[in-house]
């Protein structure tokens, strides 16, 4: 008899009137919010302007969410078009049922028409998101554990899942691959940040990176799932997923590297002074800042009339340029 292990909820549904509050939904919401927040501190930290992130999530959360809806449902087909099953169930998201996958690939077509609309690379963007959306997928997981699904093999570790009696699913204890997953995504934020400060990681590459300590993390927890899936080969079609993206991840940050060294210098033209002198514009956000700015400004128009007049030209008739140094 196991006597440690992880409880379960009774329900994952808590009923305020007629509002259902799903624990699975509050889990990807509090993770799209913390994904925003973060990768706002980090756009701006690289130069660019707060509110940029968010306002390119609003198109790339619902193309996300769409794209994540998909992939189950077409990896997962037997679940809604099989004998006797309801194909309107396809439709339910908050009873579970979203493969990073699409949410990903499709999410990442939302942001890039978010991006062409403020003339923002996608790259650049895409990096400095990639630690939140790890974070992100690190709350998400707990959605699992509010539907109990997605649990691994039985087993009698003091950290066991302990599953109720219910449709699809037999009661006992198993591995909380829920719990695998979260913590995995969590060191994976970690490791994007670290990674990004020590080689200042530029046009794609952290997001890289990302995808593919994901990946690495995802083949080995997926492999010990015991939920229904399509196998190739002898192995889970996820896992066959992760290997091929994580190639594809890895080979893009080598060959960026070489083709692009070093990090965007603007991410987002529009933060920087129009003079094009490089510098971002004076903040007018902070007491003094703007005031002291325009002081200096009109200083300098005072002193124009003090200014040395450009000497008249020499006797070959070269006009003298004033000195500017």
């Amino acid at each position: 008899m196991n006597l440690a292990f992880i409880p379960s909820p009774s329900t994952g549904v808590i009923e305020l009137g007629p509002i259902p509050l799903r624990g699975y939904a509050f889990c990807i919401i509090i993770g799209v919010f913390v994904a925003v927040w973060f990768g706002n501190k980090r756009w701006v930290a690289r130069g660019g302007k707060a509110g940029t992130v968010a306002d390119i999530a609003v198109w790339a959360v619902p193309f996300g969410l769409v794209g994540g809806r998909l992939y189950h449902v077409i990896t997962d087909y037997q679940l809604y078009f099989s004998d006797g099953e309801n194909w309107v169930d396809a439709f339910k998201i908050w009873e579970g049922g979203l493969g990073i996958w699409g949410a990903i690939a499709l999410g990442a077509v939302g942001a890039w028409i978010g991006c062409r609309r403020r003339g923002i690379p996608l790259p650049a963007w895409a990096d400095a998101l990639a630690p939140g959306i790890a974070f992100a997928q690190a709350i998400g997981r707990w959605g699992n554990w509010f539907n109990q699904e997605l649990y691994g093999k039985p087993t009698d570790v003091p950290w066991a899942l302990k599953i109720s009696e219910g449709t699809n699913r037999v009661e006992g204890t198993y591995h909380p691959t829920f719990l695998y997953e979260s913590l995995w995504c969590v060191g994976v934020a970690l490791l994007v940040i670290w990674a990004d400060r020590r080689f200042k990681l530029g046009h794609g590459r952290a997001f890289a990176l990302y995808v593919a300590a994901y990946c690495a993390g995802r083949g080995w927890i997926e492999y010990m799932r015991v939920d229904e899936a399509h196998h190739v080969l002898g192995l889970r079609l996820n896992v066959w997923t992760a290997i091929v993206v994580f190639v594809l991840a890895v080979t893009y940050i080598v060959i960026s590297a070489r083709i692009r060294p070093g990090r965007e210098e603007i991410v987002e033209p529009a933060a920087v002074d129009p003079a094009g002198d490089g510098e971002k514009a004076a903040p007018t956000d902070e007491a003094g800042t703007a005031d002291e700015a325009t002081e200096t400004t009109e200083a300098a128009g005072d002193g124009a009339d003090t200014a040395p007049e450009a000497q008249a030209p020499e006797a070959d008739g070269t006009p003298q340029k004033a000195d500017r140094s």
